[in-house]
């Protein structure tokens, strides 16, 4: 299997199973944002405790990148602090800029490499994220 194939894989097992999808009983924020080029919709709830994030969860409609993209954050920020999570937040929107990245820390992440040679694309794979680092914003990371 090449490496395309794997990474198409993983995209499309998040696309049709997302993790953490649905909404939270209780939450600290909630973040609404819309990709207005192709009308993607993420609404991020998050519930910390302390300030580690120990909730969270996303809903909303769209393409298979926002939508696994989204499931893939959700696993990686689940658990960590406000800080980390905002530090891996602007590695993968970099990693997704450019095209490449030696951060190990964003694991399945780094699917969305590729998703650099489609300008268009790039805001499907980030929506979540910048709806993340909106999110914290709001909590004072």
């Amino acid at each position: 299997m090449e490496i395309s194939e794997l990474y198409a894989d993983i995209i499309m097992d998040h696309q049709r199973n997302p993790r953490n999808y649905g909404t939270l009983e209780e939450k600290d924020v909630e973040v609404h944002t819309t990709n207005s080029s192709c009308g993607d919709e993420i609404f991020l709830e998050i519930k910390f405790d302390g300030d580690k994030i120990s909730q969270i969860a996303f809903h909303g409609h769209g393409c298979a990148i926002s939508k696994s993209s989204a499931s893939i954050m959700t696993e990686l920020v689940k658990g960590i602090s406000k800080q980390k999570a905002l530090e891996l937040s602007k590695k993968f929107v970099e990693m997704v800029k450019i095209g490449k990245t030696q951060e190990r820390e964003l694991k399945d992440a780094v699917v969305f490499q590729g998703v650099s040679q489609y300008p268009l694309r790039t805001k499907c794979a980030t929506l979540s994220w910048h709806a993340l680092e909106e999110a914290l914003k709001r909590t004072a990371v």
